[in-house]
């Protein structure tokens, strides 16, 4: 049965006993109305898979379907997770902490997520941190409100507001050598253009690659945030919700993924990742329970970027993808780490 109600798992079981490799397809959508005009599109009113999890979902179904038929070949087991959930929620979290990657315990997880800008069907990864922590704040700022012809019997709180903006950006306890951003990403205050209102409430997200600044970014900014309101005269509430964890690879999983590119399409079908994305994904949280990586998959050089109304999982890169995940397990079975 589903560990979440949504989410399936489903195991192939090789020609004998031998080690488990897990492959992981998110499969949600996002709160976008779509543009492509596609025959296809969604016919969810203001919901489309502008993340391009639809492709992944087909890719994993694809391998399954390719693995079921090869079953005689491997010995030891593949792991299938489709999983929901991955987009702000990170209910990645929540599977495995629910036992999806239990019994058995898998030597190696594999993600393949779908990338624009790189050629169709290339593969792409690097050791190491690849994705970043991604965390979510909500500030609240109370002041008092009044006539807007007489600011000085108030406390403005959308000149507070602009403030905490102005100093979030420039949070100076954070080493700039380390990666670290501070989005302020809505912003929402008054009800009409001469009165000034009693509170405004700023919403963002913050992004990291290490977990000590990871840690360290809601203790600056909340000081920061009391410290402006205080100094102004008024108050706050500061809201914070930790999501997703650095995704760290394991190197020699990367390089046994490089290894399966280029071994089926040669050395262009592989390329090295030079820097870790700031976006977040849920898939880290497979990695912190065993060794595995995350891979990109290219869509196009000039595709429609991730999360824009216009985005398409283009159909000719499927069959790379699928190709790249069969090859991983079976690599992995083979010669497990």
């Amino acid at each position: 049965p589903p560990l979440l109600g949504t989410d399936v798992i489903a195991m192939i079981e090789g020609a004998g006993p031998g080690p488990n490799v897990t492959l992981r397809a998110d499969m949600d959508a996002l709160p976008l109305e779509e543009r492509t005009g596609a025959a296809y599109a969604s016919e969810c009113p203001g919901v489309m898979h502008a993340c391009g999890h639809d492709g992944h979902t087909a890719m994993l179904l694809g391998a399954a379907m390719v693995l079921t038929r090869l079953r005689a070949a491997f010995r030891g087991s593949v792991r299938l997770v489709f999983q929901p959930g991955e987009e702000v929620v990170a209910a990645g979290r929540d599977l495995v902490a629910a036992g999806a990657l239990r019994e058995p315990s898998p030597v190696a997880a594999v993600a393949l997520h779908g990338w624009p800008g790189g050629p169709v069907g290339t593969i792409s990864s690097r050791p190491g941190p690849i994705m970043a922590a991604a965390e979510f704040f909500r500030i609240v700022i109370h002041g008092r409100g009044g006539h807007g012809s007489r600011p000085e019997g108030c406390v403005d709180p959308i000149l507070v507001a602009a403030r905490v903006i102005d100093g979030l950006q420039a949070v100076r306890e954070i080493s700039p050598l380390a990666a670290a951003v501070v989005s302020v990403c809505r912003v929402a205050a008054g009800s009409n253009s001469n009165i000034i209102p009693d509170s405004a409430e700023l919403e963002g997200t913050t992004r990291s690659l290490d977990r000590a600044v990871q840690e360290r970014l809601p203790v600056v900014m909340e000081r920061l945030v009391r410290g402006i309101c205080e100094s102004l005269g008024a108050t706050c509430e500061f809201h914070y919700r930790s999501a997703y964890i650095p995704t760290v690879n394991d190197a020699a999983v990367v390089a046994r993924g490089r290894a399966v590119a280029t071994a089926r399409r040669g050395p262009g079908a592989w390329r090295d990742l030079a820097e870790p994305v700031m976006g977040g994904e849920d898939f880290a949280f497979y990695l912190r329970e065993c060794p595995g990586a995350m891979f990109f998959l290219g869509l196009g050089e000039d595709h429609a970027a991730l999360h824009q109304a216009g985005f398409d999982f283009p159909d000719e890169a499927l069959p790379h993808g699928i190709a790249f995940l069969v090859g991983s397990a079976l690599a992995t079975l083979a010669d497990p780490p």
